[in-house]
């Protein structure tokens, strides 16, 4: 995440960190350019500034700085207020807590908000979904959202295909069509730069 609360890939992020180490230039933000917020503190008060104008991924942040210090209820006001402004991880992260029992376990209100995520296109969720439904003996609905959720890049719900492919509740043309999502997702994210990013970071151990 950079200044600007813009989210980039670690492709984009490494392309720019390697133009400035080369020509050795101060790091700017790839979007607004304005130079790195230079301390953990002044990152954080930005934070909190941009949670204040009520922006989603801030707010986010801020869920996720309070679970990382064990305030699972901060955590839990923080995400309801994102998901509130639409945020999908945040609706993701609060079907975690029900289910996990963080904030009380209630199964009604976790497959809500795997709901809300799925529909925003969050792949695990919508994996998870399928999870519940098979469990509830709905195959049929389980691999239809299997199937979505491996035309999205999803791994473990292709893996969830393959074992009920193996044993004779998929088609072999839905299993098949599943597959080509599946690899057309995956290449999707492929780049150079993001190659070159994972080269960097394995080699320099850069940040």
């Amino acid at each position: 995440m950079e200044c600007c609360y813009k989210l980039i890939c670690n492709g984009c992020h490494c392309a720019n960190q390697i133009r400035e180490l080369e020509g050795k230039l101060l790091h700017k933000c790839p979007f607004c350019r304005h130079p790195s917020l230079a301390t953990e503190e002044v990152r954080f008060l930005m934070n909190v500034k941009r949670a204040e104008a009520n922006d989603p991924t801030a707010i986010f942040q801020m869920g996720v700085k309070c679970l990382k210090e064990g305030d699972y209820d901060g955590a839990f006001q923080y995400w309801t207020k994102a998901a509130g402004l639409g945020d999908v991880t945040a609706h993701f992260n609060l079907s975690l807590m029900y289910h996990n029992g963080e904030v009380g376990k209630d199964k009604k209100k976790e497959v809500y908000h795997l709901e809300q995520a799925a529909i925003g296109g969050h792949p695990t969720a919508r994996h998870n979904l399928g999870c519940i439904e098979g469990g509830n003996g709905r195959t049929d609905r389980a691999i239809k959202h299997w199937i979505m959720a491996s035309k999205l890049g999803e791994d473990a719900a292709l893996s969830s295909l393959r074992s009920f492919y193996s044993k004779g509740f998929v088609g072999k043309e839905d299993f098949a069509s599943a597959l080509r999502g599946y690899q057309a997702a995956v290449d999707a994210t492929k780049s150079h730069q993001r190659e070159a990013a994972k080269e960097f970071y394995e080699t320099s151990g850069g940040e």
